[in-house]
């Protein structure tokens, strides 16, 4: 299921919405796979059971239109304008980024959709009714530092990835991430290494 209107749809009211998204959700096994592989080599270094994994996406409504704020890997292929690619950033090496599998694209997607949005754990969740804040993390998207996906240059003791994408982009707008935690008994790996970035003097 895609994203579909929120409470605000149909109205000049601002919104921004964030998706608690189980990792994978949607069919996509690939990801899935990998998502517990890593998941359990995590929690065997940490001595503790395998969590569910999360990923993050955020739906802003303004005056002008609904948008999609996502982190998408691999980058489809060569028709960004159509989905709203605002930057792309390099996955696991710098050196084979050249290459569009290695590629990572942030999304500033008028009217556009998150496949697996129907998945999300509670549905979406309500940040902010406010225009000036919807506005901030809006103007702010093209900005995020893109940071080589799944390694840790910031030495936060995580990998970069989209959940660090969404919660530089809510710190940036004032939206305080580090109060956000994803469904009971889950992790969102890459979270505060967005919250990090977005402390610090990466852009």
């Amino acid at each position: 299921m895609s994203a579909g209107p929120s409470s605000a749809a149909g109205s000049s009211i601002a919104a921004v919405d964030l998706f608690w998204i189980p990792l994978g959700a949607g069919g996509v096994g690939f990801i899935r796979m990998n998502g517990r592989i890593y998941e359990a080599i995590k929690a065997r270094s940490e001595r503790r059971a395998p969590l569910p994994l999360y990923h993050t996406a955020l739906e802003v409504h303004l005056p002008e239109g609904r948008f999609i704020i996502e982190n998408a890997w691999p980058s489809p292929d060569g028709d960004t304008a159509s989905r709203g690619v605002v930057a792309e950033g390099p996955v696991y090496d710098r050196r084979i980024a050249r290459f569009r599998v290695f590629r990572y694209e942030v999304r500033r997607w008028e009217n556009g959709v998150i496949p697996d949005a129907g998945e999300a754990v509670g549905g979406p969740q309500g940040l902010s009714n406010d225009q000036g804040t919807a506005r901030r993390l809006f103007d702010v998207v093209p900005s995020v530092p893109v940071m080589l996906w799944g390694r840790d240059e910031l030495g936060t003791g995580e990998m970069w990835n989209s959940n660090s994408v969404i919660s530089w982009l809510l710190a940036r707008a004032g939206l305080a991430p580090h109060r956000l935690q994803p469904p009971a008994g889950g992790r969102a790996p890459g979270w505060n290494a967005g919250i990090v970035a977005a402390g610090s003097d990466v852009e």
